[in-house]
């Protein structure tokens, strides 16, 4: 009899872990975003979070430009963080960048070998080499980690991210909670600012509360001072559908 009761608490207490531990990481879902430089429509971002073939996370991002601005340039933005959740931290595995149809293609890739200590950079043809970091996240993955602290109760202040072939520190502060219009309606959102270590660029993140802390509007502020926005359009996950 004592035999079973200590297997049960076992069992109880190896259960209750993962549950805790699976609960960090967001639902799946599909987001569809609409691109504004200043006021102007200038494209559509399309991010999905899933599991892949060979059972790990996925996080992807597709952009490209649409109305009249397509005329003249074709941009399209591929992005993708491969990851796993061991030990309740995120550990990215494989991160993919791919930006045609402006002045100059880019093509980076990030390999984080955990087993050698090693993150293997590619931009284009230039291949270097940088030692991993605990905690350390990559440009993507970041945005879902915000997400999961968001709902655990925590307010980031700061993330290491592989960014450029470098290691950087992006810093976080909490402004305050605002309500946000959008075609999905009304959301009570915790607005953020997001900084890079020795950059006076910021960008500002609203991360709705009952989206599982999902940013529904994101402003970028870019070198020339104008203001790129992206904002909610569509959702498939967290109680919405493509057709709301």
């Amino acid at each position: 009899m004592l035999v079973k009761k200590h297997l049960f608490l076992l069992y109880l207490t190896l259960y209750t872990s993962f549950c805790i531990a699976d609960s960090k990481i967001p639902d799946f879902f599909e987001v569809n975003y609409t691109l504004y430089s200043n006021d102007t429509k200038i494209g559509v971002m399309e991010r999905q979070f899933y599991k892949d073939d060979n059972g790990n996370y996925a996080f992807r991002s597709k952009s490209k430009t649409t109305g009249f601005i397509s005329f003249f340039r074709k941009d399209r933005i591929f992005e993708q963080s491969t990851w796993e959740f061991i030990n309740s931290d995120f550990k990215p595995l494989h991160y993919k960048y791919q930006h045609t149809g402006g002045k100059k293609d880019r093509d980076v890739e990030i390999n984080f070998n955990w087993n050698t200590g090693q993150i293997i950079n590619r931009v284009n043809d230039s291949v270097w080499k940088m030692k991993t970091e605990p905690g350390i996240l990559d440009k993507l993955l970041y945005q879902l980690t915000i997400m999961s602290d968001l709902k655990d109760g925590t307010v980031p202040e700061s993330y290491t991210i592989a960014d450029g072939g470098k290691i950087k520190q992006y810093l976080f502060t909490r402004v305050a909670d605002e309500i946000i219009k959008t075609p999905l309606g009304e959301f009570k959102t915790i607005k953020l600012t997001r900084q890079k270590l020795n950059n006076e660029r910021q960008t500002f993140l609203w991360c709705a509360y009952d989206l599982n802390f999902l940013p529904i509007k994101v402003v970028n502020e870019e070198k020339d001072d104008r203001l790129t926005t992206a904002v909610i359009k569509s959702l498939d996950g967290f109680g919405f559908n493509k057709d709301q």
